[in-house]
């Protein structure tokens, strides 16, 4: 076994969630906080699956099995996995073209992609490429989110608003049929999403500690009861069958692995994306040390395991995890706890859930957009500077226009591609004399000799460029700064060759002031240097 990646500890190691060891008043934390997830779970999932283009148990389902294996082969303590936003719609967004939504080909195909997501996830957690989501930038995450967020509050709106899709594409394009779009609207189930969505935000304000989902929609559902018991104005979910998820075997074949696999490796991204950001924000907090590689392995077997349990992609929760660690959770047990108590509500409750309003849901997810959109991160994107509002403004604008794996793809070939844009022309900024090491003050004087720092590596990339600007300067000794020189390779070995025979034949010489122990090693190894000295002692290079 000596291919499984090794981590700190083995997977399991942490304490059965049935143990009560650990700090006094441990499992009791642990226990409050799964009831909670438990209860916030079920409108949430709901609404989540019917965003995905699914059933409204798979929400559900999805809350079960991949909590209860993310939770117990993962690394996080107060993660929670399950259904998310971000991945409902991409998943929508994925599968919308290849069938009808809610359809049984649409849901062969949906557990086909989570079985393949959770595959690929499961491969980069054992080839130890943990560090891979550092590819997919802050800001191509806040731009996906972003569209994600306006392409959920499109969807949503016919619900809220109690329209057919027919009517809302007649309410949408305008014109002449305006009117009668707008005459289609239904007073009643737009109240039902309007209080729905006002008594989440009200608590969010007021009463940050309270439940705000569960209270929001069980006053939506008693109110749209009051207003119209028979659901002729203000239409109900579909009725959600009672019962444990059931055993599926998903239908791998050459043909749906071809069509989903671009599907899977960019909703696994974006998973193992959402799971470490997760994870690091709550270790930040909590003192944790993350191991990202173990963390890959437990959303990989997630969602690998779940696909044969009837759930959907899922992914560490934003929402349910802030609540879990509100509420006190210490360990994973807590969700476990909630993955586990969500069974007898299952088995008894869901008959009940057919008196929810789809108005309510649809209040439901139109917050969930509004908080999809990071207002804070997209301010400071635009501090940041151009390239990094370009990238975000690329994603975002691909989001909407673009199929999911081609955005994501194109976000991150344009971060990569500034990144290489910046590191193929580092700064190469002129300094005085006195800014050089004292030892060249004496034997060196401003007449003769130019100071230039390089702010950079030295590699293929950079050459070119470095050398150019280089190239400008014509007294006989040149003195290179090279504190920012992290790495040097062949290439700027090169470079550096070159340059000292320039100055040679001016009748001067080419020192490297403050160069680090690893540029001096290759300089040795290449002959330019005689020995490794002191980084603060200035190295001549000789031909």
């Amino acid at each position: 076994m000596a291919w499984l990646p090794r981590m700190r500890r083995p997977l399991l190691a942490q304490r059965p969630w049935w143990s009560p060891g650990g700090a006094p008043g441990a499992f009791k934390a642990d226990l409050i906080a799964g009831l909670t997830g438990a209860i916030l779970v079920v409108p949430q999932g709901i609404a989540y699956a019917l965003l995905a283009g699914l059933p409204p148990q798979y929400g559900l389902y999805t809350a079960v099995i991949p909590t209860l294996l993310a939770a117990l082969f993962g690394d996080s303590r107060q993660m929670v996995s399950g259904p998310t936003a971000a991945l409902s719609i991409a998943l929508f967004a994925t599968l919308a073209p290849l069938a009808e939504a809610g359809s049984e080909a649409f849901i062969a195909l949906a557990l086909t992609l989570t079985l393949l997501t959770g595959l690929f996830q499961l491969l980069l957690g054992v080839a130890r490429l943990g560090g891979l989501v550092a590819l997919v930038s802050h800001s191509v995450v806040v731009g996906f989110t972003a569209g994600a967020a306006l392409i959920i509050a499109a969807s949503q709106l016919p619900a809220a608003l109690g329209l057919t899709r027919d009517q809302a594409e007649v309410l949408l394009d305008g014109g002449a049929d305006l009117l009668a779009g707008l005459g289609a609207i239904r007073p009643g189930a737009a109240l039902i999403a309007v209080v729905t969505l006002g008594l989440c935000l009200a608590c969010r304000r007021w009463r940050p500690r309270w439940p705000a989902m569960p209270l929001a929609l069980l006053l939506a559902t008693l109110l749209a009861q009051a207003i119209d018991p028979g659901g002729e104005q203000i239409p109900r979910i579909a009725a959600v069958p009672a019962g444990l998820p059931p055993l599926v075997l998903p239908q791998l074949s050459l043909e749906s692995f071809s069509l989903l696999a671009p599907g899977a490796i960019a909703l696994g991204l974006l998973g193992l994306v959402e799971a470490a950001a997760i994870s690091r924000a709550l270790a930040s907090r909590s003192g944790q040390r993350i191991d990202a590689n173990r963390e890959f392995i437990g959303q990989g077997l997630s969602n690998l395991g779940g696909a044969f349990f009837s759930a959907y992609v899922s992914s560490g929760s934003f929402t349910r995890s802030g609540l879990n660690a509100s509420a006190g959770a210490r360990t994973s047990r807590a969700a476990m706890l909630a993955a586990l108590l969500l069974v007898p509500m299952l088995l008894l409750a869901t008959p009940w859930l057919r008196f929810i309003p789809t108005a309510a849901i649809a209040g439901l997810l139109l917050l969930v957009a509004i908080n999809l959109i990071d207002r804070r991160a997209i301010a400071e994107a635009l501090r940041a500077g151009k390239n990094e509002l370009s990238v975000l403004l690329i994603t975002f604008v691909g989001t909407l226009l673009l199929a999911l794996e081609v955005a994501i793809l194109l976000g991150v070939l344009t971060s990569l591609a500034l990144y290489l844009r910046r590191t193929t022309r580092p700064p190469v900024v002129p300094a005085a004399l006195h800014q050089a090491p004292a030892a060249l003050h004496e034997p060196l004087d401003e007449a003769t000799c130019d100071v230039v720092r390089i702010d950079g590596s030295l590699y293929f990339g950079a050459c070119d460029s470095v050398a150019r600007r280089l190239d400008a300067f014509e007294r006989p000794n040149l003195v290179i700064l090279a504190a920012g020189i992290n790495f040097i390779d062949l290439s700027g070995i090169h470079l550096l060759e070159r340059q000292a025979r320039r100055c040679r034949e001016r009748g001067g010489r080419l020192y490297l002031a403050w160069a680090k122990p690893d540029v001096l090693a290759r300089l040795r190894q290449a002959g330019l240097v005689d020995d490794v000295r002191h980084p603060d002692t200035p190295t001549a290079i000789t031909i």
